[in-house]
């Protein structure tokens, strides 16, 4: 392996309802996977690829961050097109690349995460959006949840909202903003953090539409909070609504390399 190998930055898009999650496993088939093969067919021996975080199963990505080590030296746009070829036909792709310095790293630099979920309130089952949204048989409000939901803003004890099995050292975690929005028959949630638990968002997404479908009152959601007790959360969402929408850095290496005259992921 040469002394020197340039870092490149990957933003990914994937439907992760095709995948069992990001990172690389024995068998099912995974983002992490599908990509290290990808790079597998441009260079040999390239070292496994690194994301700022590793979505569940089912759980989508429009802005997915990861960077990889190459030998060759590519253009930005050559290296996402390139990929792109051999991704195909999986529902995954590279929707621009920047070159890195060596000590950017897609997990550790990241300054913040913005995750999305979609909540669609009706009775008929979702055709064009099934797989891609929560469909909730009834009407939310989206007023009461977004107020209850500010609860969940600041430094806390997530132990709450985060899963048995959840690996992080600590429970605590700084949350920047929590906001739900209705439009039509559509309920979001954006939700912003330098870092989260394992299934943190959806265990909030779960608890909130127990708030707008009036079964809880607002308060109920600092309850939740301050007993730190997994009992307390309401049910977990489906993976389907969420979406990993960007990640932050500083700088922004997609935007350098494109104010530097970098071509992106556009010839």
């Amino acid at each position: 392996m040469p002394a020197y190998m340039p870092r490149y930055a990957l933003k990914i898009e994937y439907d992760g309802g095709h995948f069992a999650g990001w990172q690389k496993q024995d068998g099912p088939l995974t983002v992490q996977g599908a990509m290290h093969e990808a790079l597998g067919r441009l260079e040999a021996g390239v070292p496994v690829i690194s994301a700022a975080g590793r979505t569940d199963a089912g759980v989508h990505a429009l802005g997915q961050v990861a960077h990889c080590d190459m030998e060759k030296d590519w253009t930005p746009f050559r290296l996402a097109q390139a990929l792109n070829y051999h991704l195909k036909p999986l529902p995954v792709a590279i929707v621009d690349a920047a070159s890195v310095p060596d000590d950017f790293h897609a997990r550790f630099s990241a300054k913040e995460r913005r995750y999305h979920y979609r909540i669609v309130c009706r009775r008929a089952p979702l055709t064009i959006d099934g797989g891609f949204a929560w469909r909730v048989p009834r009407r939310l409000d989206a007023g009461a949840m977004h107020s209850a939901a500010q609860y969940l803003v600041g430094r806390h004890d997530f132990t709450t909202f985060r899963a048995s099995e959840c690996q992080a050292r600590s429970p605590v975690r700084t949350v920047d903003a929590v906001d739900v929005a209705a439009s039509g028959s559509d309920v979001s949630i954006s939700v912003r953090a330098r870092s989260f638990l394992h299934n943190q968002v959806r265990s909030f997404v779960g608890t909130l539409e127990r708030i707008g479908a009036g079964a809880w009152p607002p308060e109920r959601v600092l309850d939740a909070l301050m007993a730190r007790d997994r009992a307390a959360c309401g049910p977990l969402a489906p993976p389907d609504g969420l979406y990993l929408a960007g990640v932050r850095y500083e700088p922004d290496p997609f935007r350098d390399e494109r104010a530097q005259g970098g071509q992106g992921n556009l010839p």
